[in-house]
C-alpha cells in the first residue's frame, strides 16, 4: 500500500484506529508498543475537556512526531449524558473521514483504554465499519498502589473497583463483600466517602491518593487527607489483614 493509504488496486484501504493508553501521568510509564504507535503517529486524536489542555496529549507530548495531523475531541463532563454522546458522535465522524482516507489515527488515552476512559465510546461507533485495536496502558489503581507501597490483592482475595459516583447504599453494599477496594473519581465526593468509611470502621485502613504518577502526587492515611480532592485522586481500602503476609 502506498503512503496515500492507496492499495495496488487502485482502492483506498480503510485506515486502523488504535486506542493507545498512555499511563497514568508519568511518561515513563507508557509503554514500549504505544511509544512505537505514538512516534510513527500521522494522525494523533485525544480527548479533552471544553477549554481545558488533554491530559492524555500532555503525557504523550515527549514522543509526539515532529510533524502530524491533530484531532482534538472535547467531550464536556456533565451528569447529562446528552451532551457527551453528542461530542462522541461528532468525534467518530471526524475520525471516519481519516480513516476512510487510508490513514491510521492513533487515540491518546489516559491510563488504559478500556478502563473507564473515552476511546471505549468511540470503539463502539467504529468498530463495525473499520479495524479498531487497543493497546493497554498503565491504569490509575496500579499507579495508585504503587506510590502508596500497597498490594492491591493477594492470592485469593478480591479486588473491587469502585466509582465515587455510586451511592452510600451501593458503596457500602460492595465494600462489605470484597477484601480491597479502589474508589475512584473521589473528586467532590471525599467528605461523603471519608464519613462513610469511618461509619464502616475502615478508616485505618485506607489511604488517599492524589494525582499518581503526576506532578504534585500526594499520598496520605485517609485520616490526614485534604478538605477537598481533586477528580485524579483515589482511594485505597485494604480491609484484609496484613498486607505484607
Amino acid at each position: 500500500m502506498s503512503a496515500s493509504g492507496e492499495s495496488v488496486s487502485g482502492r483506498v484501504k480503510p485506515g486502523v484506529m488504535f486506542g493507545v493508553g498512555v499511563g497514568p501521568g508519568d511518561a515513563e510509564l507508557i509503554t514500549l508498543k504505544a511509544a512505537r504507535l505514538i512516534g510513527a503517529a500521522q494522525v494523533v486524536a485525544y480527548p479533552a475537556l471544553p477549554g481545558r489542555e488533554s491530559l492524555a496529549r500532555e503525557i504523550a507530548a515527549p514522543l509526539l512526531p515532529g510533524v502530524f495531523e491533530e484531532l482534538r475531541i472535547e467531550v464536556p463532563m456533565t451528569a447529562e449524558r446528552a451532551p457527551a454522546q453528542a461530542a462522541y458522535d461528532a468525534g467518530a465522524a471526524r475520525i471516519a473521514e481519516v480513516l476512510e482516507r487510508g490513514r491510521d489515527v492513533v487515540f491518546l488515552c489516559a491510563g488504559d483504554p478500556l478502563f473507564y476512559g473515552s476511546f471505549m465510546y468511540l470503539q463502539a461507533r467504529l468498530c463495525g465499519r473499520f479495524a479498531v485495536r487497543a493497546v493497554p496502558g498503565v491504569a490509575s489503581p496500579m499507579a495508585a498502589a504503587a506510590a502508596a507501597g500497597l498490594p492491591l490483592a493477594a492470592r485469593d482475595e478480591v479486588l473491587t473497583m469502585l466509582p465515587a459516583t455510586l451511592d452510600d447504599a451501593a458503596l457500602r453494599e460492595r465494600l462489605q463483600l470484597c477484601d480491597s477496594a479502589a474508589i475512584m473519581k473521589v473528586g467532590r465526593h471525599l467528605a461523603r466517602l471519608r464519613a462513610l468509611l469511618d461509619d464502616m470502621g475502615l478508616t485505618a485502613r485506607a489511604h488517599y491518593v492524589e494525582r499518581a504518577a503526576m506532578a504534585g502526587e500526594v499520598i496520605r492515611p485517609l485520616a490526614e487527607a485534604p478538605d477537598a480532592a481533586p477528580y485524579f485522586s483515589m482511594i485505597l481500602v485494604m480491609k484484609g489483614a496484613d498486607p505484607w503476609l
